[in-house]
């Protein structure tokens, strides 16, 4: 990859970042995009995790053994009860642990 690539794509990446964060630029979003946008982070979120919770080297992992499915569950209830989440996720990190650990 040349340099000139990198330094095109870091500008546009500021960009476009710039733009919605800066408080003196007037960006107006439409409401209908306003609202999409808010689903934006859980999607990412399943989509990042959701392959590492379910597959390894593209088979899915087997259930009763998945250290990393439990985990995952222990630290939606973990982070239901607690609202901190830096304790939460401290919280879900040893729990994952703990149970890698026992399997």
């Amino acid at each position: 990859m040349s340099w000139l690539l990198i330094f095109v794509l870091a500008g546009i990446v500021f960009f476009n970042r710039y733009i919605f964060l800066e408080p003196a630029v007037p960006v107006k979003i439409p409401v209908l995009l306003h609202r999409a946008l808010k689903y934006s982070a859980p999607c990412l979120l399943t989509a990042i995790c959701g392959p590492i919770i379910l597959m390894e080297h593209g088979v899915i992992r087997a259930f009763p053994d998945n250290p990393y499915f439990l985990g995952a569950m222990v630290s939606i209830v973990i982070s239901f009860f607690i609202r901190n989440i830096v304790v939460a996720v401290l919280l879900s990190m040893l729990a994952f642990y703990i149970i890698a650990a026992l399997l």
